[in-house]
């Protein structure tokens, strides 16, 4: 008596194969979520940027949840990831070293506690981060910026030292540096977006992207 194979696909009682949940076809939603954290982990420091790059492609095109799990097969579970989520601290206003805007927009000013590094993980939205009566808790502060298609204005008060640098970030200080003033190095990396720092007043434009289909015809809109 012969003996089926013990990886032969389930069937439905029609007969019709059944799919395993690996090989269950991935959503839109699907997606996103890998997206986020990928970027999360390249904020945490667990990927570097040319990593971040060829997994964000091959998120885009995944088309299995197996695809999508293979992503992340080497990155700590998403409720774990993060040991300092933003919440309050010290006496005056809040603070945290890590901030998540998905498909949204954050606002951070007025007197808040700015830690010695901070990171703003930005995912089809905006973010307007107010640095000018920030309270620092370091002479020297690290800023890590990640926006996926959105834009991004970092606004500095006027006098102090600044050292910004990446993928897709300008920067406009106009006013000198003052005597020992404090240092804030801005680390961006901006995919189809932009992260702007600046000591002017100034607003992040919102992002308008056209629509397209993911997998094949692109129609007369073109890519986002």
């Amino acid at each position: 008596m012969s003996v089926e194979p013990s990886n032969t696909a389930a069937r439905a009682d029609d007969g019709t194969a059944v799919a395993s949940a690996g090989g269950m076809r991935a959503s839109d939603r699907d997606r996103d979520r890998a997206l986020v954290r990928l970027h999360s982990a390249f904020a945490e420091g667990r990927l570097t940027e040319p990593e971040l790059d060829e997994r964000i492609e091959r998120a885009l095109a995944a088309r299995t949840m197996a695809d999508l799990t293979s992503l992340s097969a080497d990155l700590p579970d998403p409720g774990t990831a993060h040991a300092a989520p933003v919440g309050t601290s010290g006496k005056s206003g809040f603070g945290g070293r890590f901030q998540l805007a998905y498909k949204s927009g954050i606002r951070r000013g007025g007197r808040w506690r700015l830690p010695e590094s901070h990171t703003s993980v930005v995912y089809k939205g905006t973010a307007l981060i107010d640095l000018r009566n920030a309270e620092f808790e370091s002479a020297e502060t690290v800023l890590r910026v990640l926006a996926y298609k959105s834009n991004v204005t970092v606004i500095v008060p006027k006098g102090v030292r600044v050292d910004a640098g990446g993928l897709g970030v300008s920067a406009e200080v106009h006013a000198d540096p003052t005597p020992d003033a404090p240092l804030i190095r801005l680390k961006g990396l901006a995919y189809k977006g932009a992260i702007d720092i600046t000591d002017q007043q100034r607003e992040p434009e919102p992002r308008r992207l056209p629509s397209f289909h993911r997998y094949g015809h692109h129609g007369h809109h073109g890519h986002a």
